[in-house]
């Protein structure tokens, strides 16, 4: 089914899934944020690497370039005719302070909390937890525009990352019980839409609003800004969305005389599905590949601030990944489900192998070719390479029984950010070894390459994993009649009853 057949049957549930998506849209415009005011942000509260910067106050004359200085002293003597110096030593936003503010300070905690609230939502109403873990991070948000010093950022990515842990498990286990697996990859892919729109308002809010110099605060307001609409967005969602009913709801396992539904033996059955081959290789290759995802978008700013200074990055970003981002995780969607029904769920696998292989070599091009060249190179890299974010997601809960779904992807996402998140750390010690052209390309396209070779090793072991999870389902189908009765079969129709 693609988007237009999407939109005409579904009604409800699409308004349910447009309301996620701006909801997902906000969680990556606060955490990506950081990415396009790092440079400002570190001269103001001092923190990172530094090095040689133009001093924009002075017109240059002749061939001079302050990037290639690496001393102090050499960057600072060198002057014009009236004694100004055309470059300043001053901290540029990047080395390990900065890649522990995107990395393990924001993602150990992401990726813990995750794992919890994952657990919790198996069981409670996952609207309420979403509103609250939604005004958290938008507060935290906010906060961080007040901070004076590099622990205050550091303490409040910790926050960022508490809040942003609930959206994705919450919302793609709300989309899966809304929407029927014919539509469930398209609608993963409508949903996923947010990143690439959240990055995308992060380059233009992060680098036109600092220019702006609202009240000369700069870079401040740049969070003041992302982080407001997170609390009327909360409201609405609290007001007009509804939880929708569950194949298996907590309250029917819990009547049933023949399931055990404490704690321990969900925490058993998570585990084996986790062990479950197809899944862990899944779980693996989605995270090289999500490694590859965060170094890249951590890195594109200071990328092209150090090899293309006048590139005009907030600009061509601002646009390209939301273009070609959201038009390859919709097409990954629809391609998927269109694979699926002529040669069952292994086709999202090929679809996975396949885009990364041909999303390499763009990938490497955006890395050598110069501006504008390298942003159209990031076109067809978006678009075929993140047809991955939506096809993963639809995989991984197809993959296990839907009473602990949430769960699972809170798993997946556990592993697969806590490998990706902390990727970035990669970067100094390689850029060190070489140089950061050189370092970004054996962690971004390279990493391409890599995930599409796991990817390949999960397809050895699926057949046999999803022939379990259905025999999972009919098991538990059957112990849910024997306690209530039967259990109305749900095809992404029941959205309107409350838990």
């Amino acid at each position: 089914m693609n988007l237009l057949q999407l939109f005409r049957s579904e009604g409800y549930p699409l308004y349910v899934l447009c309301v996620l998506l701006v909801t997902y849209l906000l969680d990556q415009l606060d955490r990506y944020i950081l990415a396009t005011t790092s440079a400002p942000m570190a001269q103001d509260i001092h923190f990172g690497e530094k090095g040689c910067l133009d001093n924009n106050a002075v017109i240059f004359l002749g061939n001079i370039t302050c990037k290639g200085l690496v001393s102090e002293d050499s960057c600072t003597n060198l002057t014009n005719p009236n004694g100004t110096r055309y470059c300043l030593w001053d901290y540029n936003g990047s080395g390990v302070q900065y890649q522990i503010l995107v990395g393990p300070a924001f993602t150990v905690v992401y990726t813990i909390t995750g794992v919890v609230l994952g657990f919790i939502a198996d069981i409670w109403s996952r609207k309420y937890i979403l509103v609250v873990c939604l005004m958290f991070w938008s507060g935290a948000t906010i906060l961080t525009g007040f901070a004076q010093e590099y622990w205050h950022v550091v303490l409040l990515r910790f926050a960022l990352g508490m809040g942003e842990a609930g959206c994705i498990p919450f919302a793609a286990s709300i989309i899966a019980d809304y929407f029927s697996e014919e539509t469930r990859g398209s609608a993963m892919g409508f949903f996923n839409w947010g990143i690439y729109v959240g990055y995308s308002l992060a380059y233009a809010i992060g680098n036109y609003v600092t220019k702006a110099n609202i009240n000369g605060q700069g870079w401040r307001w740049a969070y003041f800004i992302s982080g407001i609409p997170g609390f009327p967005l909360g409201l609405l969602i609290l007001l007009t969305v509804k939880e929708p009913e569950r194949r298996e709801t907590a309250k029917e396992i819990k009547d049933s005389k023949s399931y055990d539904p404490s704690p321990l033996r969900r925490l058993m059955t998570i585990l084996r599905s986790i062990l479950n081959p197809s899944l862990m290789m899944l779980i693996i290759a989605g995270s090289v590949r999500n490694a590859a995802g965060y170094i890249w978008s951590n890195n594109t700013q200071l990328f092209f601030d150090h090899y293309y200074k006048d590139s005009q990055v907030g600009l061509w970003m601002s646009w390209v990944p939301l273009f070609s981002g959201c038009f390859g995780v919709l097409f990954g969607g629809f391609i998927s489900d269109r694979v699926v029904k002529r040669v069952g769920p292994q086709g999202r696998i090929w679809v996975l192998v396949l885009s990364q292989l041909c999303a390499a070599p763009f990938a490497t091009m955006a890395l050598y070719l110069e501006p504008p060249y390298a942003f159209l190179a990031l076109i067809p890299s978006y678009i075929i390479g993140e047809m991955w974010v939506g096809v993963t997601l639809a995989v991984v809960v197809e993959l296990v029984p839907s009473y602990i779904r949430t769960s699972i992807v809170a798993v997946y996402l556990f592993i697969s950010t806590n490998i990706g998140g902390n990727s970035p750390l990669l970067v100094p010690p390689l850029k060190r070894a070489t140089s950061l052209r050189t370092a970004l390309t054996i962690l971004f396209p390279g990493l391409y390459v890599a995930g599409s070779l796991l990817f390949v090793l999960t397809l050895l072991v699926l057949r046999r994993d999803l022939k379990k999870v259905q025999q999972e389902e009919e098991k538990m189908q059957l112990l849910l009649n024997e306690g209530e009765g039967p259990v109305p079969e749900q095809s992404g129709k029941s959205y309107g009853a409350q838990r």
